[in-house]
């Protein structure tokens, strides 16, 4: 909901931080795939209970989206690179919620199975606005340079990062944190929805 007027803030530092990147020639398809297996780690480790643990990792996934994207837009973004970040993205955001749910099974299932089924609502509204959104040739970048067109919403990024850090700091409530930002991410599936039943006309 807020991404766009961070971008004031997150964008400097981050440019910075990217610039060093491909000084030394690391590729964001690289910090890519280094951020995914290290945030997949937190399906293990919240297994074993350890939510403080699945925090820090959450918070260098998270960090590792927003440099690579810093780097490609600096070498020059690819499709290939675009494709990987944002499949491996959404495999990301289902595995926290599985993690949940073997951690304690009998209060945390069914409000994990609910959170990735807003998230599936989610990922398939906004890919498919994507899609004829090229299609037509309508583009934007009021989040700044993207592979796709990212079309914004009640649960963004931060507000998803927020929600994911609240989670782990208090697990115990995540069965009913994650209803909650499973309803709100279905209001955000269904404005886009009908947006793009508007424009797609």
């Amino acid at each position: 909901m807020i991404d766009a007027h961070l971008r004031q803030y997150i964008d400097p530092p981050t440019d910075r931080l990217a610039s060093w990147f491909v000084g030394r020639g690391i590729s964001a398809d690289q910090i890519t795939l280094v951020g995914f297996f290290v945030g997949a780690l937190t399906v293990p480790v919240l297994w074993l209970g350890w939510p403080l643990v699945a925090l820090v990792l959450i918070l260098i996934n998270r960090s590792a989206d927003g440099l690579d994207g810093a780097v490609a837009r600096q070498v020059g973004p690819t499709d290939r690179g675009g494709f990987l970040d944002i499949c491996l993205d959404f495999f990301f955001y289902s595995a926290v919620p599985f993690g949940f749910a073997l951690m304690n099974p009998s209060q945390n299932a069914l409000s994990a199975c609910f959170l990735i089924f807003s998230f599936v609502g989610t990922g398939a509204s906004f890919l498919a606005f994507a899609t004829f959104a090229e299609k037509r040739g309508i583009s934007t970048d009021i989040r700044g340079q993207k592979s796709l067109y990212y079309l914004g919403g009640l649960t963004e990024g931060f507000e998803t990062i927020l929600f994911l850090a609240l989670i782990c700091i208090f697990p115990e409530a995540f069965w009913w944190m994650a209803i909650v930002f499973g309803f709100m991410a279905w209001i955000t599936a269904i404005t886009r929805v009908i947006a793009g039943w508007q424009m797609f006309r």
